[in-house]
Formats: C-alpha cells, sequence, structure tokens
C-alpha cells in the first residue's frame, strides 16, 4: 500500500515549487505562520511542518526575531535521494527509470576504457555477492559495489561520483520485492540477479560496447518489470479488499 499524503507534504510541495520556479525569490522573507495558514486553509501545526521540511531541504533558513528566508541557493541545492523515498514500491521504480538509461550508457563506456584493475574490481563484487547470497543486506552493498566499479572504469568522474552517492540506495531491497516468499524464491532471485551482472560483466572484459550496452539494459528493465509487476498486484490486491469491504 503506498503511504498517505498529509497536509503538511502538500503544503511542503507547493512551497518546494514556488521556490524552485523562482515565484518566492531567493532571499525573500516567506509569510509567516499565521499568514500561510490562513491563505492555504491549514493549521498552524501543518505550516509549522511544512516549513521545519524546507529548512531541513536547505530551501530556506530561519534567522532569529526576524523570520524565515529562502535560501540564496534553494534552486542550486545538492540533488538528493533519501532512504526515506525508496521504502515505497512507486519510488523505487522511479529511481530504477533513472537508472535505465544512466547504467546502459555507463556500461558501454566502461567497456570501451576498462582496465585490468577494474574487471578485478567487478570479479571481487560480484564474488562476494556469492559468498554472502543468505543475507539480503550484505548481497545489496556488493551488488552496489560492482555498479561502482563499472562507474569507475568509466573514468568518467561524475559517474563514480553519482553511483557512489546512491550506494546501497542504488539497489532495491529485495525484501521489498519478495516480501514474504520463500527461500527459495530468494535464492532464484539472486541467482537471476547474478546472470544479469554477468552478462555486462562478459562484455565489458570482451570490450564490446554495444553487448555492454544492451547487457546493462536488460539488466535494468528486468529489475523494472519485476517491481513495476509487484506493485500492479499489489494495487489489485487492495482493490479486491477495498471492493470485499464496500459489499459488507
Amino acid at each position: 500500500m503506498t503511504k498517505a499524503v498529509s497536509l503538511a507534504d502538500i503544503l511542503y510541495s507547493k512551497l518546494e515549487a514556488q521556490i524552485v520556479s523562482g515565484e518566492i525569490p531567493a532571499g525573500s522573507k516567506l509569510p509567516s505562520q499565521k499568514d500561510i495558514a490562513e491563505t492555504e486553509e491549514v493549521s498552524r501545526t501543518v505550516v509549522r511542518e511544512a516549513v521545519a521540511r524546507l529548512e531541513a531541504q536547505g530551501f530556506a533558513v530561519a534567522r532569529q526575531g526576524s523570520g524565515v528566508y529562502v535560501s540564496e541557493n534553494a534552486r542550486y541545492r545538492a540533488f538528493q535521494v533519501t532512504r526515506e523515498e525508496l521504502s515505497e514500491l512507486s519510488d523505487v521504480i522511479k529511481l530504477l527509470e533513472m537508472r535505465l538509461a544512466i547504467e546502459t550508457e555507463m556500461a558501454g563506456l566502461a567497456a570501451a576504457r576498462r582496465t585490468q584493475e577494474d574487471i578485478a574490481a567487478m570479479r571481487a563484487a560480484l564474488r562476494q555477492m556469492r559468498e554472502v547470497s543468505d543475507d539480503p543486506a550484505a548481497s545489496a552493498l556488493a551488488d552496489s559495489q560492482f555498479h561502482l566499479a563499472i562507474a569507475r572504469a568509466t573514468r568518467n568522474d561524475y559517474f563514480a561520483r553519482f553511483i557512489d552517492f546512491l550506494g546501497v540506495r542504488l539497489v532495491p531491497p529485495r525484501s521489498l520485492y519478495l516480501r514474504d516468499q520463500s527461500d527459495a524464491a530468494h535464492h532464484a532471485y539472486a541467482d537471476k540477479v547474478r546472470d544479469e551482472h554477468d552478462a555486462v560483466l562478459d562484455a565489458i572484459i570482451r570490450m564490446d560496447i554495444e553487448k555492454a550496452r544492451a547487457a546493462a539494459r536488460a539488466h535494468m528493465l528486468e529489475s523494472l518489470h519485476r517491481h513495476s509487476e509487484l506493485s500492479d498486484s499489489i494495487a489489485e490486491a487492495d482493490d479486491a479488499e477495498l471492493g470485499q469491504k464496500s459489499d459488507n
């Protein structure tokens, strides 16, 4: 089930959009909490929570005795993907859609520029994945190290910095996809992911740019398909449950 959207979420998103668009200019003072509450027809508690989130995300700064102001660099804040944002399937799917393009080109560049040291790092990560396959958290860490090794092999520091920033958030938690399924299902999932990784590594070793791109794209599409399919099945189950409740 998707998380409920609160009034504070809605107000935060509205204020964030106004700041990013420049409707509320950088350096300007935000209206008082009382004024925002009256304009938006919400409680002061809702406003306090939304404004606190603006401050926490770097959009606004409080000046003692003066009020809350839009940060000078609010429109150019650092890109963020938080752990909390990836607790829901819909958010995981959004990240996978973005990674589809990034990982495809990253693998192609890695195939063209990799060194033997890069290959050794990729192999070590995959070996670690096999050794800790019964531990989803450790497996996810090894998985992220495999993708980081590919990023470093591109010789493009921006790829490496981006993948390093995402870290284990790069890898959708196996428990989210498999939920309450059996140990056999977990092992089958791990085996399939390893096969997909092996195909990417093989193409990079052979310096086959097009095959590396195709293998990376296939890997990302498989992950996207798995999680989209799960999202659809959960939505169907929720609809069925609501239908049963309405019948009763």
